[in-house]
């Protein structure tokens, strides 16, 4: 099998990624929701950087090449797709300027040999960053103003022995802002995960601390900066913005390796991290 990540933490042997097009650098930060304009040649040299990270690690990478002119935000993988045991589930995009990157990031996935298992539909919003496996059959799905009920019925639908379970986001900085589940949790091993808590909610906080997860946890001003987006290679080994390094220093008291990259353009200003600009297509 070629295909499979319903695991956060499981080895890392398939990604899919996007190198930032032409229209990243020429991002209105204001329609984009940037905090300044991307400089184009630092953004591609600190992609090939992380790219770089997964590759060393043995990671088979998958480059992304579909026409997607005008997306700025197309080189963060993580968000369109869903790759199950069945493969593709093609989501459907709450940032409606995002929307269209779903199918031809399902057609690059198909020339890998990952077939489009299902398709959000109609009403249904879903971004990969509020989708967090808890374990292999555990789903949490974050419903806040990129992911609603109708898409978390329709991956439920999707993957009928997948326990899909809700996670309620709070409002936050408004609907403008991007605040994905995934923006305050990550999970790098069996039972550990990278949280700020302040963000949780308290169910599924005790839901985490049922199961036996120990909490690295994220100081304030390192929130900021991505902190929380950490993306597993393997259980207990991850990669992480660099810039973090209390969040860092925690994971590694708790047994996790830990490596860095750069990511000022790529990440700070498009607000997207690690787990961001990957699609896992086959985990271990």
């Amino acid at each position: 099998m070629s295909y499979g990540a319903q695991s956060m933490v499981g080895e890392l042997k398939r990604v899919a990624v996007r190198r930032p097009i032409e229209a990243f650098g020429k991002a209105d930060p204001e329609k984009w929701h940037y905090t300044a304009q991307p400089k184009m040649e630092e953004a591609l040299a600190e992609h090939d950087a992380l790219v770089k990270i997964l590759k060393d690690f043995g990671s088979e990478v998958i480059y992304h090449e579909e026409h997607l002119p005008e997306h700025c935000d197309s080189q963060f993988t993580h968000d369109p797709v869903l790759v199950s045991n069945d493969g593709s589930i093609l989501l459907s995009m709450g940032k409606e300027l995002r929307r269209g990157e779903e199918e031809a990031l399902g057609a690059a996935l198909e020339k890998a040999g990952v077939p489009i298992h299902y398709r959000l539909t109609g009403d249904a919003r879903a971004e990969g960053g509020d989708l967090l496996w808890v374990d292999e059959h555990t789903l949490a799905v974050g419903l806040g103003f990129r992911t609603n009920a109708e898409g978390m019925r329709q991956l439920q639908e999707a993957m009928p022995d997948v326990n899909v379970v809700p996670v309620h986001l709070p409002y936050f900085t408004g609907p403008e802002a991007c605040l994905h589940l995934m923006s305050f949790i990550s999970i790098v091993d069996h039972n550990v995960a990278v949280v700020y808590e302040e963000l949780m909610p308290v169910p599924f906080w005790q839901d985490l601390k049922a199961r036996g997860f120990k909490f690295a946890d994220v100081p304030k001003d390192e929130f900021w900066t991505m902190g929380p987006n950490v993306l597993a290679l393997a259980p207990g080994s991850c990669v992480m913005l660099e810039g973090n390094p209390q969040t860092q220093k925690n994971l590694v008291d708790l047994g996790c390796e830990v490596v860095t990259y750069v990511g000022r353009e790529i990440s700070l200003k498009a607000e997207g991290g690690a787990t961001c600009l990957t699609r896992p297509i086959l985990r271990g």
